[in-house]
């Protein structure tokens, strides 16, 4: 159904604009955002994602955060609520597949004393309880149709309905929600309400895969083994764990599907596996868990593709060649001279060639 939106004044419009713009746009912030100084980076994609969310963290708009499982985005929420003007108000995360869908209501919204079996007691919902905070809803996918609707009605009018009551309560909060699903598909099948969807998709944030940020993995790995050094300092038998050469190599070739939630447990792994003070290569390997290659064969392994069965040699050579070109180009912010000496190429020009061919801007 036609929302009667224009596209100009849809959102995904007015959040598409040119990345050049973005310096433009946020010469209004503060020159320094410590509420984001959590979320380790120096990639060009991520630098990026971090201006927009600047941007938005200072206006009271909802926030879509999209990424797949892994890549952080309740940990972009929190920092988002941090920079906002409701930092000193409540974040209440809630996880919107965790929740019974026999329960959602009466958690989101509260209930009065005996509205069902089992309520002895009156209870403020989630909703209440951030009054003038920010409620972040990860796997807003996941919320039931007959919930998406009166999620809408509470975002509409500001106000919600306890279980068993007969009185509204007004209320002021922000929004941020956060997907791993494509919503703007799950509007397309029905399964998701396209008007809870524009009114959630104000600012649209997408967190890249740890595969697209190439100049941030080695930050990242040693980012999580500080933590885990920290963390385990007082365990029987731990030694503060360093990595070598060889396995920081193993491990900046990995795919990384499970992003840097995968990143985590395998460096706690190898931290274990570690009889001494250096994580080494066959610590790394042990580490690394590596999931059944699904659907097409170009997304697996490039070397363990069985021959016998046909391969497709220049769908193979275009992907690695586009995975390294995108890859440099990030490490240097757009540097063709350096991504050229990073990948081994003769000249700058031949890096332009080579960038042509696979149709890389």
């Amino acid at each position: 159904p036609s929302t009667g939106i224009g596209v100009r004044d849809q959102p995904e419009y007015a959040l598409r604009k040119p990345d050049r713009e973005l310096a433009h746009l946020a010469a209004g912030l503060p020159p320094e955002s410590p509420e984001f100084a959590a979320i380790i980076h120096r990639s060009e994609i991520m630098q990026g994602v971090i201006l927009k969310a600047r941007m938005a963290a200072i206006r009271s708009i909802p926030v879509l955060i999209e990424g797949e499982s892994g890549t952080g985005k309740e940990l972009m929420a929190r920092a988002i609520h941090d920079a906002s003007p409701r930092r000193a108000k409540p974040f209440i995360a809630i996880n919107c597949g965790a929740i019974p869908s026999e329960l959602v209501e009466s958690e989101f919204f509260g209930h009065e004393k005996g509205a069902f079996t089992g309520a002895v007691a009156a209870k403020a919902g989630y909703f209440e309880a951030a009054d003038r905070g920010t409620v972040f809803l990860d796997e807003i996918g996941e919320l039931p149709k007959a919930m998406q609707v009166k999620l809408l009605r509470t975002l509409q009018e500001g106000e919600v309905r306890r279980l068993g009551a007969t009185g509204i309560r007004k209320i002021d909060v922000r929004i941020i929600a956060a997907t791993n699903r494509s919503l703007i598909a799950e509007v397309a099948v029905g399964s998701f309400r396209e008007d809870l969807f524009y009114r959630l998709a104000v600012a649209v944030i997408r967190l890249p895969p740890v595969s697209e940020r190439a100049g941030d993995i080695s930050l990242l790995i040693d980012s999580l083994l500080e933590r885990i050094n920290e963390q385990s300092k007082n365990e029987p038998g731990y030694k503060h764990k360093k990595i070598s050469v060889g396995a920081r190599n193993i491990l900046l070739r990995h795919h990384w599907p499970g992003n840097i939630r995968e990143m985590q447990n395998t460096l706690t792994r190898a931290a274990i596996w570690s009889d001494g003070e250096t994580i080494n290569e066959e610590d790394a390997r042990d580490a690394l868990l590596f999931a059944p290659t699904v659907g097409n064969k170009e997304e697996g392994d490039i070397l363990t593709q069985p021959v016998n069965q046909g391969i497709k040699l220049p769908a193979i050579m275009e992907s690695v060649a586009t995975h390294y070109l995108k890859a440099a180009l990030s490490e240097t912010h757009g540097n063709k001279t350096k991504a050229a000496e990073l990948l081994g190429l003769a000249s700058y020009q031949t890096l332009a060639n080579w960038m042509k061919k696979y149709d890389i801007e």
